[in-house]
Order: C-alpha cells, then structure tokens, then sequence
C-alpha cells in the first residue's frame, strides 16, 4: 500500500448488531454486510480479522469461526433478548470488559488496530485502543445529527446523549471512515473532526452472487406473475426507511406490484402491521406482496424478478441495497440523499427523487417504466461494477496503513519528548 504499515491483526467492534444477523429485520441491514463482507475480503489478504459483538441467545457460542482469518466472539453484556438499542449505553462497560478480557489472553500487541462500527462501539474502541496503545480507526454509518434533521412522520429523534458520545469518538478516533465525500462534509460541519483525518471509502457489492440473471425464473421462485409490473422495497420495516411513500406512489400508478422484502425494525416494531394496514386503507392490497427478510442468494432472486427497486429513505449513508439491485441489472428509484446520488447515477442507472412527495415518486417511477426498465438495466449493471468488496478493502488497508504510521511516529515524538524532560499526550501528540 505505497510503502504503508499492514497491519496483521485487526479487532472489529459491532455492539448493537452481529455480521451473522439476517440483514432486513431488527437492527441489521447495511452494515452487517460491512462488517462482514469487509472481513472476509481482509481475511483474503492475510490479515486476521476478530469482530467483537454483543450475545443476543444464550445459545451463541462464545466464539465462532465464520471463515479462515475472521472470528466473531460473542461478548455476554446485559441480558440476551430484549434489549432495545437506546438501552445498550447501560452495557457498555460490561462489553468492554469482555473485549479486554479476550486481549488479555494474548501476549501484549496481539491487536495491531481497532475498527469501530457505530457510535456505542466507538466508546469500547476509544478504551480499548487506549489500553492498548493501538489506533482506533472509527465509521460512524450514520449521524444522529443527521437523522433529525430529517426525521419521518412519528419516527423518535435519536436522543442527546447520542450525540454527545459521537462527538467523544470523532474526537479521539485515529481515523474516520466515511462512505461518500458528503458524509466527510457532514462531520467536518456537525462535529468539527478534521478533514485530514477523514478516509473516504465506498463500500462494495458481491459481483460473484449479485448478477444479472432470468427475470422470468426469478419470479417463478418468488411465485411471482411473470406479467405484471414490479416495484421491489428490500430493507427495515420503519418510517426511517419509508416503505410508506412507495405504497402511496403506487397507489397512484395503476397495475403496478409492490413486493416488499424485509420485516419490522426500530419505531417500525410499535406497528409490525402497519404496512398492511396502508395498503388496505389505500385499495391495494391485492398489488403488493410481503416477503420476510430474504439470505443473499435468495435476495438475488427478489432484485431480479423486479422490474424497479425503490428505496425512499429519508437519510441513508450509502444505500447497499440500491448498488445491490444494480448490480442484478435492476435500475434503482431512490431519495436524493446521503449517499444515494453516488450509489445511483441519475438518469442513467436509474432516478433520483427529491423528497417524500408521494406524487413525485409516482412520477419518477412511472417515468422509468415509460423509457423501458430493461434498456436501463445493462447502464445499472456497468454502475454496480464500479463498486467492490476489493476496491472498498484496498481504501480501508490504506486507511489503515496511515492509522498505524501516525500512531507510531506521534509514540516516537513522544518517546523523543521524555528523552528531553518534555511530555506529550499519546493520542494527539498535544504537549500536556
């Protein structure tokens, strides 16, 4: 990596949602696929690769080997089901006593760097990589910050102390991770991190699994009219992600299916219901079709039997699914947001949607039907190519590769400052 430390060893931190969780129900869904996708890829070129995450069933086994080079250990925090994410702060001192006790096993330096995953696991990652005098390289996936300033139609805001422990890990954080240089925008404005500690990284797709493919066996699979238009949702039932808008588009867009893959998350769990009630209170019940949480290979199939897929969300980092749907030559309508309009090309892999207006997204989907889903599909395909797991680690080595040098020239300053009766904090080399 142009002369750049690799480390050999990394300690990935997921508190709040294992890489082994089904994607599409609870609180997983793109970073799950993150987290593990980018292990494997790591564990691929040699670099071993141990992701920390909370228990969730007395039935998960301490340590679990996913693949050659990755282990998930399944950390014992607070009580195994049903505990809501907002209550995971009160746990996270018994976490982090569980990643340090695993350290502890191992000669010292068995970690060379940690990767946090979120704001609660950056808060084990600021102990931890200080314990350990290591870097702590940290992405954030989304910002409270974000999320309220545009929140759905009775979603909860994220609370303060969110914030305030963002604010913490951006400031002690090694390194940033973002998905798209917007995000890196959003924490130079919101949390004032610095820009030359801010690695953009895009994340990827699995070109092997996520193809093109027969439309018309897809929907067979699926049990699916192979003669009907289909708009596909694929993610977490709540207002965050706003399967809502599409049923009230479609509702306006007469013979078109909805099929709605996913199941009910976040604020979505006071309502599991609630979609089904829309589509009857709106006369469409017989045009849409629920499906639960779908495993990659059968995802596939969903992007493929669809003509269009959706993803209305009202803030969204990157959008996994749409590059997904892409890469299965599907084109994609999707909210101008976050990372969206780079996992989309406007008008050439699919469309772009300002706002929520139900009318506009009945428009912009009847506008993609009216040019041809299918003369759209090869642009949406060559998009996808762009994004890959390799492309996403070759970034993320090399954003490690810089953690671990200024980590390692700040020790020498510090070491040089002793020597001459000076003293430096470690983590910033800041004269203390």
């Amino acid at each position: 990596m142009h002369g750049l430390p690799t480390p050999r060893r990394v300690a990935v931190l997921s508190v709040h949602t294992s890489p082994l969780a089904q994607p599409g129900t609870g609180d997983a869904g793109g970073m799950n696929v993150y987290v593990l996708q980018t292990a494997l890829e790591l564990a691929r070129r040699g670099v071993e690769v141990e992701i920390f995450t909370r228990a969730t069933s007395s039935a998960d086994q301490p340590v679990v080997p996913v693949a050659p080079g990755v282990l998930v250990r399944n950390v014992a925090a607070g009580p195994f089901e049903g505990l809501d994410k907002n209550d995971l702060p009160t746990q996270l001192c018994a976490f982090t006593a569980g990643v340090l006790r695993a350290e502890a096993t191992h000669e010292p330096g068995y970690y060379d760097i940690v990767h946090s995953h979120y704001w609660l696991s950056g808060q084990v990652g600021w102990l931890a990589a200080d314990r350990w005098a290591v870097p702590l390289v940290h992405t954030a996936h989304t910002l409270a910050a974000v999320k309220n300033a545009s929140l759905a139609d009775g979603d909860s805001p994220e609370p303060p102390m969110r914030s305030i422990g963002e604010q913490q890990v951006v400031d002690e954080a090694d390194r940033l991770i973002v998905n798209t240089e917007h995000e890196a925008h959003q924490l130079v404005s919101l949390h004032q991190a610095d820009a030359a500690r801010i690695d953009v990284v895009h994340p990827g797709v699995d070109l092997q699994i996520f193809t093109p493919g027969d439309r018309d066996a897809a929907r067979a699979a699926l049990g699916l009219d192979p003669a009907v238009p289909i708009v596909a949702f694929v993610g977490r039932i709540q207002p965050l992600k706003a399967p809502d808008v599409l049923l009230r588009a479609i509702a306006k867009l007469p013979d078109v299916h909805v099929l709605i893959a996913g199941g009910p998350s976040g604020s979505g769990l006071a309502t599991p219901h609630g979609l089904d009630d829309l589509a009857s209170e709106l006369g469409i019940t017989d045009r849409v079709t629920f499906l639960p949480p779908q495993s990659r290979d059968d995802l596939v199939q969903v992007y493929r039997a669809a003509d269009i897929v959706a993803v209305p969300s009202y803030s969204e980092s990157f959008g996994l699914v749409a590059v997904e749907a892409q890469a299965c030559g599907t084109p994609v309508v999707a909210a101008a947001v976050g990372g969206l309009p780079v996992a989309v090309r406007d008008g050439v892999s699919g469309a772009l949607v300002d706002g929520h207006d139900p009318d506009d997204w009945a428009a912009a989907i009847g506008d993609v039907f009216a040019r041809g889903p299918a003369t759209l599909g090869p642009a949406a395909t060559e998009h996808a190519a762009s994004f890959s797991w390799a492309h996403t680690v070759d970034a993320l080595l090399a954003g490690y590769g810089r953690a671990i040098a200024d980590h390692r020239s700040r020790h020498q300053r510090q070491l040089s400052a002793r020597r001459s009766g000076r003293r430096f904090s470690m983590r910033r080399g800041v004269r203390a």
